[in-house]
């Protein structure tokens, strides 16, 4: 079964606040970093249950690690309902917490 992914404003603002950074450094690097997001996030379209919970209160709030480089970064998502991700932030696994 495949999941539709519906994405939040929260989410697009934290992704392109992630993209000027890498910008600023290294424009490769930001291109490589949103082909692996955006490959990652095609994973979630039929596997979102592969992912760790992100609360203990709420089986359904999960977050996914996407490797890239020496760290990498953390999708929070929900499954929202049988058939709908909703994808409701991404940071950098160094950032302070997105929950």
């Amino acid at each position: 079964m495949t999941f539709r992914l519906v994405y939040t404003a929260g989410f697009f603002e934290d992704l392109d606040r992630l993209t000027e950074f890498l910008l600023e450094r290294d424009p490769d690097l930001a291109e490589r970093g949103i082909v692996t997001i955006k490959k990652t996030l095609a994973i979630l379209q039929d596997f979102p249950l592969m992912a760790r919970r992100a609360s203990r209160d709420d089986p359904l709030l999960r977050e996914l690690v996407v490797p890239f480089g020496s760290s990498g970064y953390l999708i929070l998502f929900k499954l929202t309902d049988a058939q709908t991700v909703t994808i409701l932030a991404i940071r950098h696994q160094r950032e302070d917490d997105y929950h």
